[in-house]
């Protein structure tokens, strides 16, 4: 038997279940069943809520937002006690720092839990210093602003992972509390399916493989990554050649077995397979672009950004459990050098 949840704002047909509309607004009512006694006491709550997390419940009781029988309580280890009546009452979602800043967004599946998109290449994930808006959360913040139930209490989308700037492809933000802790363990775990395609100089050797090599800061250049033997993270990449034009051009498809800083493209660095455009680890002219003939060659070596974008993005669903899967198509300025490989101008 579940402990009796009320929410003023919703009617439940059963008083012993939780209540499936609440939201993070309570306040939220819990009568202790018989049977739950002893249990601690943020275990029960997040349970008979199920909109918050169980660290987020921690946080509230530590902050003293919960009463038992009308005294507050700020011990999340407590025994509940059998008829005992809890109250939580979250203080409201303050307003996210960032503007929210209308922006069109490609959205290939949303829900009042998620939101999966396909980024742009040119877009930040997040306002830091240098780029303080025109950002995706501010774009977040303006599509599903009044949807967002609060992450950590403040009014924001949950980035769970970013793409760097100048990379495009599937991304995706949790809109609840619930959902960011969900996948944030999602991505910490690899329980998930991420694949990248990649555009690199030279033919890789051989066509498919692993590249197994700890990354870390750059040891001279502190604004850079790379393969390092000390002080550096345990990182794998998966790759597979998709089309190869000559000894010239490659594009590679990637999957990551862990999640590195700049993995894909400090790994096909270092297997001398730099990423076409890659303005960070393409240090030289590259020995291959002297095998793509013109005007193909060209546009490899002044295309403005690296060549690289997540194609496809797997994961369970944070609450119902269903296996997703998403793909976003090459951007148009990828797909344009293809067709320039292929013989084919504009």
């Amino acid at each position: 038997m579940s402990p009796r949840t009320e929410n003023p704002s919703a009617t439940q047909p059963d008083p012993t279940a939780p209540d499936p509309t609440a939201t993070a607004a309570g306040p939220f009512h819990v009568s202790v069943a018989a049977e739950q006694a002893g249990t601690r006491l943020d275990r029960l709550l997040a349970g008979a809520i199920g909109t918050l997390s169980r660290s987020r419940v921690k946080a509230l009781i530590e902050a003293g937002h919960v009463t038992r029988d009308g005294t507050v309580v700020t011990d999340p280890s407590e025994s509940v006690r059998a008829g005992a009546r809890y109250t939580l009452l979250p203080p409201p979602a303050v307003a996210a720092t960032p503007a929210a800043q209308a922006m069109n967004l490609t959205i290939l599946f949303e829900d009042r839990h998620l939101i999966v998109l396909d980024k742009p290449a040119g877009l930040v994930v997040h306002p830091a210093p240098g780029n303080l808006d025109g950002t995706l959360v501010n774009a977040l913040l303006a599509h599903a602003g009044d949807e967002l139930t609060g992450i950590g209490g403040e009014k924001r989308p949950g980035i769970v992972h970013r793409l760097d700037k100048d990379t495009s492809g599937v991304m995706v933000v949790a809109k609840s509390d619930t959902a960011h802790q969900a996948l944030s363990a999602a991505f910490a775990s690899r329980d998930l399916e991420r694949a990248y395609l990649a555009l690199v100089w030279g033919l890789p050797a051989p066509v498919a493989g692993e590249v197994e090599a700890a990354i870390g800061r750059h040891p001279m250049d502190r604004k850079r990554m790379a393969v390092v033997t000390r002080n550096g993270k345990h990182a794998l990449t998966r790759y597979a050649t998709e089309r190869a034009w000559g000894a010239g051009c490659a594009l590679v498809r990637c999957n990551l077995a862990t999640g590195r800083t700049h993995q894909i493209r400090v790994h096909m660095a270092h297997i001398n397979h730099p990423l076409v455009g890659d303005p960070v680890y393409l240090r030289r002219l590259p020995g291959a672009a002297k095998a793509v003939p013109q005007p193909a060659r060209d546009a490899l070596l002044a295309f403005p950004r690296q060549a690289l974008h997540a194609e496809t993005l797997g994961f369970r669903h944070p609450v119902s459990g269903e296996m997703l899967r998403f793909h976003a198509p090459l951007p148009p300025d990828m797909q344009a050098l293809l067709t320039l490989l292929d013989g084919n101008p504009p």
